[in-house]
This record gives structure tokens, sequence and C-alpha cells, in this order.
């Protein structure tokens, strides 16, 4: 009991946690205590104070409306290139393992092409040729990781496509797309539901990376990853502005990644099984 509790206690506290960060991103006009992008030239890199309560950057903006505005950003971009990939990956592989034969192997071919390719450089490319913009950056991260959803989806379909209750469908007369849609993907959508709650976090973390170095989304965006690159300068002196959105970064990812373990736990009938063994030894 004491390790399914505790578990169901991290997943919790994570909820609550993302919930709190997903209403400030909604809220974000109005409990931002200034616009994003002002600048006060009169107090650069200040540390936390009565003013502004976490600081402000190097060009006078207040980190704490930064912060704000960058759960904006990172959560739509998080969770809409998520549910993009995965509609596509779900499309792919439904079309892949469903109809099997030569158009699987077709398709599997040119995903095993698309898989060699690394996934850092497909995104810069597509950023450059989408732009850096909040929907290109969107658009990118999902081009590049719905292969993985892919392979999933077409594996639980090569497992379930000749269960007996899909043969018993087909004997009543249902068609290939009520089948593929009442009869396969429902039987899916635990493991697809895990996927989603990896998926959001790592796109979250990428976006991060690639604003960092300096070639995600373009100033004057506020993304935590442009935020930690603009502290990253003023790091000895001034080590507030990178550690402020680094620990909103690593939080929002931990908690995403928490949950996500539970819900696999939960949706996964052999652990499911093997933790329920364990919380009773």
């Amino acid at each position: 009991m004491g390790t399914g509790g505790k578990h169901h206690r991290l997943a919790l506290i994570s909820g609550v946690v993302l919930g709190v960060i997903g209403l400030a991103a909604a809220a974000a006009p109005w409990l931002a205590p200034y616009p994003f992008d002002a600048q006060d030239p009169g107090r650069l890199l200040q540390s936390p104070g009565v003013d502004h309560w976490l600081g402000t950057d190097r060009l006078g903006r207040d980190l704490l409306s930064r912060l704000i505005y960058g759960a904006r950003v990172s959560m739509t971009l998080g969770v809409s290139s998520a549910v993009i990939a995965t509609l596509l990956g779900i499309a792919y592989g439904l079309a892949s393992g469903y109809l099997g034969g030569r158009t699987d192997n077709l398709l599997m071919r040119l995903l095993d092409v698309i898989y060699a390719l690394p996934d850092l450089l497909l995104i810069i490319l597509l950023t450059i040729v989408l732009g850096r913009g909040l929907t290109g950056m969107i658009a990118a991260l999902s081009l590049v990781s719905w292969v993985t959803v892919a392979r999933l989806v077409r594996g639980e379909v090569l497992r379930l496509k000749s269960a007996d209750y899909l043969d018993a469908a087909r004997a009543l007369g249902a068609g290939h797309l009520r089948i593929v849609l009442v009869h396969l993907l429902p039987m899916m959508l635990g493991p697809l539901l895990v996927t989603l709650s990896f998926r959001i976090p790592a796109a979250i973390l990428a976006e991060s990376t690639l604003s960092f170095v300096g070639i995600g989304l373009a100033p004057p965006t506020p993304s935590w990853g442009g935020m930690a690159n603009d502290g990253w300068a003023a790091l000895r002196f001034y080590p507030h502005v990178i550690i402020v959105p680094s620990v909103a970064i690593a939080v929002t990812i931990l908690t995403f990644n928490i949950l996500g373990d539970y819900l696999n736990d939960r949706l996964n009938p052999r652990r499911a099984s093997i933790a329920g063994r364990e919380s009773s030894a």
C-alpha cells in the first residue's frame, strides 16, 4: 500500500502543480504585473524585491511577468505539438498496421528513413523553412515527433487486429472504418494517453533547448529557454536571471513525467498487476 499510495500522492501533487501552471498561463494578461516586453532602463538586472518579485533581466524586463507569459508559450507549444503529432501518428500507424502487406512494408520503410534522421537537425531545418514563430515551432516539433507514435499505433493494431471480437464484428457486417474507429482505436487510448503525457514535456524541453542556444523562438517572445539564454551571460553576478526560468522548466517537465509514470502504471495492465503485488507485499 505504501508504494501505491506514494505514487498516487505524487501524481496528485503533480496534477495540482500543472493545473496551477495552466491557470497562470491562461490568465497571464491579468496575473502578470507588467507587460512581458516592457523595459525599464533604470532597473537593469535588479535583484528580487518589492517592485519586481523575481527581479529583472538585462533589459530591465520583469522576470515574473516573462515567466508567466513564458508558461503560456511553453504550455501552448507543448500541448499543441504533442496533440498534432499524436493525431498524425495515429493516422499513419492505423493505415500501416490495418492495411498490412505491401502497404505496411512500404510505409514502415519510409518511417525507417525518417526515423534515421537526427531530430534536432530536422527541427532546425523546419524552423528555418517555417519560421521561428510559435506556429512554425509547433509545426516543426509535430512533424518530427509523430514517428514514435506511429510505431506504437502500428504495433498495437498488429496485436489487436486478429482478435476474436474483431472477427465477430466482421461477421456482423462491420465495415473497415467502423472496425478501426469503434473497435480498434478505443483499445489504444490508454497507451496513447501515456504517450501524450510524455510528448508534452519532451516538446517543452526541445523548444527550451533550441531557444537557449539561440535558434528557437525569436525575441521578444517570452520563452523559458530564451530567458535562460539571457541569463547565461550574467550567471556569475546575477544568477537569479537564469535560475528563475531553469526552475520553471525543471518543475514542469518533472511533474509531467511523474504524471506520465502514474498513468502508465494505471493503464498498463501488466505493470499495474506488478505494482499491486508490490504494494500488498
